[in-house]
């Protein structure tokens, strides 16, 4: 029998070249926020490259970035915020992923197209109404404001769905045999099995809202509220935006959450993506 074909090592060599080229493309802005954060003042702006700085300032700017701002008050804001985002968005998601995929009922098609039409409208283009009924409802500028908007995820209804075309019929049978009601057959049943596909889901989820600037920008005037980014905001404004290494250095610690998230989760995310792979 005639042994597979391998890649040459020429071409293994050059494909691994140019992987590790476009990851230190997208991965140079980070470094570069790290080494500034690093650096004292007179260093960020001296000519040639130094990765390194030459005086390390790092206890200093760290030291700043956390006293100047309440930095960890917006860190704390930041995981409520995710957090109270994420927990609505699966209690919406899976049992409407799992009717769209397993229940059939008169206008699904057209129910299921509007799903998707749903995620071709970008959020801006409906944040003014969102604003206007916020205000009306007198919930500007509160934690509320930040979570409300996005309870309902076009984007986790479909992820979740995909997952559960591929649960066997035979196993939602047997569970409605054994007298499960459609939530207990949900929550029992379909959660735990799609637990890979929740945290891909999730990873996206916290990512996104952790890293969103437009809407608590819209709705968020009270600094105590502010999440990471719109704290960094206020952290420029406190140092008029020229104090560099305080102001990458709170960069770099509203990032690390982020990181920590990505590596703790990495497989189960790319075990979720796997098997949520679009079907039919």
């Amino acid at each position: 029998m005639n042994s597979p074909i391998q890649p040459s090592l020429a071409w293994r060599i050059a494909r691994h070249a140019i992987l590790m080229t476009g990851a230190i493309i997208y991965l140079f802005p980070f470094i570069w926020m790290l080494s500034t954060s690093l650096k004292p003042a007179d260093e960020i702006f001296m000519s040639g490259f130094h990765l390194l700085p030459q005086k390390w300032a790092a206890v200093e700017n760290y030291t700043t970035a956390l006293t100047q701002v309440p930095l960890l008050r917006y860190l704390l804001n930041g995981i409520v915020v995710c957090a109270g985002i994420l927990i609505l968005q699966v209690l919406v998601a899976l049992p409407a992923a799992y009717v769209f995929a397993k229940i059939e009922f008169r206008g699904k098609p057209l129910a299921w197209g509007l799903v998707m039409l749903s995620l071709m409208i970008p959020f801006q283009a409906t944040a003014i109404p969102l604003y206007i009924l916020l205000y009306h409802a007198g919930l500007l500028d509160t934690t509320a404001a930040l979570i409300i908007p996005f309870i309902a995820s076009a984007f986790g209804i479909f992820l979740m769905r995909q997952f559960f075309r591929g649960v066997p019929n035979d196993l939602i049978h047997a569970a409605r045999l054994d007298g499960m009601s459609e939530f207990e057959l949900v929550w029992r049943i379909l959660m735990p099995a799609a637990m890979p596909a929740l945290i891909a889901f999730s990873i996206f989820s916290v990512v996104w809202h952790w890293n969103d600037y437009f809407w608590p920008l819209l709705v968020i005037n009270t600094m105590e509220l502010a999440t990471p980014p719109l704290g960094t905001m206020f952290f420029m404004n406190e140092e008029a935006g020229t104090n560099y290494g305080p102001l990458m250095a709170g960069t770099v610690i509203i990032t690390l959450p982020l990181l920590l998230f990505f590596l703790v989760a990495q497989k189960r995310f790319i075990e979720g993506v796997t098997l949520t792979g679009v079907k039919g």
